[in-house]
């Protein structure tokens, strides 16, 4: 039975510290793709970036270029070069993987100088592409349309895959962005090094948003409670949003001087590498205060919704399908009655969303090492939003054991983060869920109240 009732809420996590990605790690990581790469004869590999699409190039580098656009050409045999534009070209010496500098003023800011007179087409030459028969182009979509040739759908400049083409005229030119994070790509599943690193992120978001939700109060602007969304100097990887009220007026996104006022509908993001955070709700502390048409908000939206988290964590398994996920979802909260649309769960990294094994008829399989956001969002005409979007790590017994004994404040982390859910929030996880922040399952539905959240109990 799902109840909003009084419960004392998660521990803010102190004493966060970010994980460096290991030597160890980035070696692997490039001969996992070198293998991908050899498995489907891909005899190169070009590999887009910009600061908002550039995790795939992030990947291998361990930086993504500020200001400006970047390649990373892969050869088969390991030999790479890093194609930079004027301010990012001082990276290559510091990039987490061995590669040779390549300078590309095309790709600086407008009005930058370029002293150089090489066409792209010149300069790409310099990458020794033009013996490749195959080549595969990596933006940050692995496209799935049912109509169309994913494989020749590029989400790369036109100005690059034209020069491609003209240096290439004899190469068949692929779009490769499956052997990044397609059914079997290389990025789905993390290491426990990997899982350290993004941790930190998750764990950071869900402190975040606990101390925001502490901080909503009648009369106080979106920007006061937007500071606490913010922490330790750390990039965002979604916008952060604290919106009171009707949201995008004059299309705005982001928060503004707006004052919050009982009753009004509540939203609030956050997210860091490794997982987001999102809540919904009204500014309320009980039903009574509910504007007069949405009094049954609880039982109509919130209550349903937290069950659907609740079915949600209590049957992803390693090994099922995704279908299975997507149609028990689908059972307890139908689209039809409750409006969701997007795919009710999927995988994260150094982006907020990477790709989703979570979708209708989808034979993909759960496996350990993936990264999970429990991502479902209802949309029920009259009444105001629902959101405790976060994060989940599924992990085997064997990396399990990995985690306890390379990070065992991590792993007391999450043990106490386990305890909590069961205990407190009534919702029974298998071993092989490890919750990434403290966050994780807590909901505040009437925000006002800081000591009421929904429970299964």
């Amino acid at each position: 039975m799902i109840q909003l009732t009084k419960i004392k809420p998660p521990t803010l996590e102190e004493n966060l510290r970010p994980v460096v990605l290991t030597d160890e790690t980035m070696i692997q990581r490039k001969q996992n793709l070198l293998d991908k790469m050899n498995q489907e004869n891909f005899e190169r590999l070009i590999i887009y970036a910009d600061l908002e699409h550039g995790s795939n190039f992030e990947y291998l580098t361990g930086f993504l270029p500020r200001f400006e656009e970047a390649l990373l050409v892969l050869h088969k045999d390991g030999k790479a070069y890093l194609v930079l534009g004027n301010e990012n070209l001082n990276k290559a010496d510091k990039a987490r993987i061995k590669a040779e500098a390549v300078h590309m003023p095309h790709f600086s800011l407008p009005n930058q100088p370029m002293h150089r007179q090489e066409t792209v087409e010149e300069i790409l030459s310099q990458c020794d592409l033009e013996r490749a028969q195959k080549i595969g182009l990596v933006g940050w979509k692995n496209f799935t349309s049912t109509k169309e040739n994913n494989n020749q759908l590029f989400d790369l400049p036109h100005f690059l895959v034209h020069a491609i083409q003209s240096l290439c005229p004899k190469a068949k030119l692929e779009n490769a962005t499956r052997l990044f994070i397609g059914e079997k790509g290389v990025r789905r599943t993390n290491n426990v090094n990997e899982f350290a690193h993004y941790e930190f992120g998750a764990a950071l978001a869900g402190r975040c948003m606990l101390q925001a939700m502490n901080q909503i109060a009648l009369g106080k602007t979106e920007m006061e409670v937007a500071r606490a969304l913010s922490d330790l100097g750390q990039a965002h990887n979604v916008v952060t949003i604290m919106a009171t009220g009707e949201r995008f007026v004059k299309a705005n996104i982001y928060p503004s001087n707006k004052v919050i006022k009982r009753g009004d509908k509540l939203s609030l993001t956050t997210g860091y590498k490794g997982g987001l955070q999102s809540r919904g709700g009204y500014a309320v502390s009980q039903a009574s205060e509910l504007p007069e048409e949405e009094k049954d908000y609880l039982s109509a939206v919130a209550q349903p919704y937290f069950n659907a988290v609740r079915t949600w964590l209590e049957t992803i398994k390693i090994g099922m399908q995704g279908q299975e996920l997507y149609n028990k979802i689908e059972e307890v909260l139908p689209q039809e009655k409750y409006g969701w649309t997007l795919n009710p769960g999927h995988l994260s990294a150094d982006e907020e969303w990477m790709s989703s094994p979570v979708y209708p008829q989808s034979t993909e399989r759960i496996e350990s090492g993936m990264l999970f956001q429990i991502d479902i969002i209802p949309s029920v005409p009259g009444y105001g939003g629902v959101s405790c979007e976060s994060g989940i790590f599924m992990a085997d017994e064997s990396l399990r054991k990995e985690i306890q004994e390379a990070y065992p404040d991590i792993w007391a982390r999450v043990q106490n983060r386990r305890a909590y859910i069961q205990k407190e929030l009534g919702i029974t996880l298998c071993d092989e869920i490890l919750p990434t922040s403290s966050a994780t399952a807590y909901l505040r539905p009437f925000m006002l109240d800081k000591t009421l959240a929904l429970t299964a109990k």
